[in-house]
């Protein structure tokens, strides 16, 4: 017997705009790797959990979206944003032209850190944004976060051959890696790493992928829908269940095997 426990409803006032690349690096021997980042333990958010590097939209994202002419200004700053916060987080300037030198990107790293807005730091290294390097995969807002609540747009995109190798920044993460997904998943079922349900599914989603490619023409050929997910009561046990029609290869997982937050 089923039955729906809770049902996603209109945005919450307090969710938070965010956005995340999930970066893939083309493997010649196998399926691709995948850019992690570990969160410090001391984050509200999802600490100790392993993660795509990303974060919060800032108004500022916004601001530069609508200097680029977006129209859509919410997707404009999202994508804006998923590419700020990597080059915080990781050192990588995914989206950007022409490829930063190690010095530029340690240059524009600084400035982010110091508050400069993205537009200031492209400017002053002689880039600008390739915004369409990122390819839409995912959207998800898990409405059940007690305390913050994220409406997160999830991108693809692949490693440039040209770039330096990604740092931690040691405040927000302490420690990156690039895994497969299936390397991950049987990582975090192992007990060596944790990581929180959207990520679950969204590796459960890109292991079915042999490389940046194959992921990239399958997102292209699936709509991106919000994702909120659910608790449904089965046969005595609740399971935390998302759509069944987005691309993803499992659709529910008792809730009490899943970290949410």
């Amino acid at each position: 017997m089923t039955s729906r426990t809770d049902m996603p409803g209109a945005t919450p006032a307090a969710t938070i705009p965010a956005a995340t690349i999930i970066i893939m690096r083309d493997r010649p021997d196998g399926p691709s790797d995948i850019l992690m980042v570990e969160r410090a333990g001391a984050m509200a958010f999802a600490p100790g959990a392993m993660v795509f590097p990303g974060g919060r939209v800032d108004p500022a994202d916004r601001t530069f979206a609508l200097a680029l002419g977006w129209t859509d200004i919410d997707e404009g700053a999202a994508r804006i944003a998923a590419i700020r916060e990597t080059i915080e987080e990781a050192g990588l300037p995914i989206g950007v032209t022409p490829l930063p030198d190690a010095a530029a990107i340690a240059t524009m790293r600084a400035a982010l850190h110091g508050g400069a807005p993205l537009s200031a730091a492209l400017a002053a290294a002689g880039a600008t944004l390739a915004l369409d390097d990122l390819v839409a995969f995912a959207r998800w807002r898990p409405d059940h976060m007690p305390v913050r609540r994220f409406d997160t747009r999830f991108y693809l995109a692949r490693l440039p051959a040209a770039a330096s190798p990604p740092q931690v920044d040691g405040t927000e993460n302490v420690r990156l890696c690039w895994a497969s997904a299936r390397a991950v998943l049987a990582d975090a079922d192992a007990g060596r790493l944790a990581i929180i349900f959207p990520t679950r599914c969204n590796l459960e989603r890109l292991a079915r992928f042999a490389d940046h490619a194959a992921a990239v023409a399958h997102a292209r050929a699936t709509p991106v829908r919000m994702v909120a997910p659910w608790t449904e009561r089965r046969d005595g046990k609740d399971w935390l269940c998302i759509p069944d029609d987005l691309g993803y290869p499992v659709t529910a997982h008792p809730l009490d095997e899943v970290r949410r937050g």
